[in-house]
């Protein structure tokens, strides 16, 4: 599986077999999409501007609903949760996505706001790839980052929803890499990593990619 880093919450992930999801893509945030994506699917966490700019990417399939759904050899599960800690009183609702890819469990939290209770642990699941909001101010914090990645128990961890040469008033990565040894910190030079199941760490990895 390869993970690519397109900025905010967008990913592009791609299976060994070349089947293609983009995650969140946006729009709004102070720089730009690159030009001339395509993917097999497209998720949508929430219908925020910085979520939700599908006409970013050519496709013909957009998921953004709760349940089950698959694409060619992945399989999504879309998860309720909050955009914000008061059961969506201040922004809504947000879809948490669940991907087995390659046989990789991988999460991407959207716009997550809420602390993760039990309940709501236990409906994630096992994760092997966290890709976990850090910024803050409308999502989680950098501090209930941390906690949550100690309740998910995941093997990587991958920071986003960070404040990078954007206008969002959200807090920086570093803020949350403080939070943890630099030993376990990977800073990629670019913005794509290669997972593997069978290399997958026996310990937590923070791996950290740039826009």
């Amino acid at each position: 599986m390869n993970v690519r880093y397109l900025g905010h919450s967008c990913f592009q992930i791609t299976s060994e077999q070349g089947t293609t999801i983009i995650t969140d893509p946006y729009t709004g945030v102070g720089y730009e999409l690159p030009s001339g994506l395509m993917a097999d699917a497209v998720t949508v966490s929430h219908a925020h501007f910085d979520h939700n700019y599908t006409q970013a990417v050519q496709t013909d399939t957009v998921i953004s609903s709760l349940g089950a759904h698959r694409v060619a050899n992945i399989e999504i599960m879309g998860i309720h949760s909050w955009h914000d800690g008061k059961n969506g009183l201040l922004r809504g609702e947000n879809i948490i996505c669940k991907f087995n890819v390659d046989g990789i469990q991988v999460c991407h939290l959207g716009d997550l706001g809420e602390d993760i209770c039990t309940e709501l642990a236990e409906r994630i699941g096992a994760v092997d790839v966290l890709m976990i909001p850090v910024g803050g101010t409308y999502t989680i914090d950098a501090l209930q980052a941390k906690s949550l990645i100690g309740k998910l128990s995941p093997k990587i961890v991958i920071p986003m929803h960070f404040k990078a040469d954007g206008k969002l008033d959200i807090c920086d990565v570093s803020v949350f890499l403080k939070g943890f040894p630099t030993s376990i910190i990977q800073t990629s030079n670019g913005n794509e990593v290669n997972v593997r199941k069978e290399d997958l760490p026996d310990s937590l990895q923070i791996v950290y990619l740039e826009r």
